[in-house]
């Protein structure tokens, strides 16, 4: 019998007519071909991105788990009152943990994070916003975001903009980089 959630590099057996297959489940494995850098110039934006992304990826992953941890939690709670004090506790709470991070990073890194919060989640942070914490909040940081000259609504395109920063994060998810 296989599990409903299966870990990740676990290898399985199936009984089929009496006879025990080892299977494993594999990831995709992607190869790219090496970068050609027409000037010093561009490798050094391109190993300025890769630095960049390797900072702020794991935070963005995070960023996935917790919401994830958050909606199922929310779904158990019946109270709206309860929900929205819950809610604020944990914002709270991941204030005071990744503030000290935040506030370390460059522009170019939060641009980054927001486009791999993007990615991660299928949503841009605007709606995210507005879903945990209403329309009032979400315009209130987007009007922030626009301060800082960026979008919090911007979508994540992997085939047309950010096809570098997708190349890049494939590259860390395979230890190639």
């Amino acid at each position: 019998m296989e599990p409903k959630k299966k870990p990740f590099h676990t290898t399985y057996a199936v009984i089929e007519k009496g006879d025990t297959i080892p299977m494993a489940y594999l990831t995709s494995a992607f190869v790219f071909p090496k970068e050609m850098f027409s000037s010093e110039r561009q490798e050094k934006y391109y190993w300025k991105l890769v630095n960049d992304i390797k900072k702020v990826y794991p935070l963005s992953r995070v960023i996935y788990a917790t919401l994830l941890e958050t909606m199922d939690y929310l779904e158990t709670i019946p109270d709206e009152k309860v929900r929205q004090r819950h809610l604020r506790q944990m914002e709270k709470d991941l204030v005071k943990e990744y503030e000290p991070t935040l506030r370390k990073m460059t522009y170019s890194q939060g641009k980054i994070l927001l486009k791999l919060i993007n990615r991660e989640c299928n949503s841009s942070p605007y709606e995210l916003i507005k879903a945990y914490r209403g329309g009032f909040s979400a315009a209130l940081w987007q009007g922030v975001a626009t301060i800082f000259r960026t979008d919090l609504k911007t979508g994540y395109q992997p085939e047309g903009e950010d096809v570098m920063i997708e190349r890049i994060v494939k590259q860390i998810e395979q230890g190639q980089l």
